[in-house]
């Protein structure tokens, strides 16, 4: 009688492993691509604001809170007098 080899049924867990993998994948890509966009758009809105008044001005008028964090931060670096100058040019 001759011998026959035994072999064992396909594990399903090695299908399943490479669906999981890529889509584990496409989400840790979509995440870095947000995150990427996200430092993009705030360097944008920091470099406008430092470089724009009447763009801080139109800021004051649609998101003050924005700018309000945008005076803190100058404000704990060291820069005063954006804030004054600005309320300055507001008023008069």
């Amino acid at each position: 009688m001759k011998y026959m080899r035994h072999v064992p049924p396909q594990c399903t867990c090695s299908r399943m492993a490479r669906p999981m993998e890529t889509l584990a994948k496409k989400i840790l890509k979509g995440v870095s691509v947000a995150e990427l966009m996200g430092i993009f758009g705030a360097y944008f809105l920091l470099n406008k604001m430092n470089t724009r008044q009447d763009f801080r001005q139109t800021m004051s008028k649609k998101f003050l809170f924005i700018l309000e964090v945008y005076y803190k931060s100058i404000e704990q670096s060291g820069i005063y007098g954006t804030r004054e100058q600005d309320q300055e040019k507001m008023v008069g």
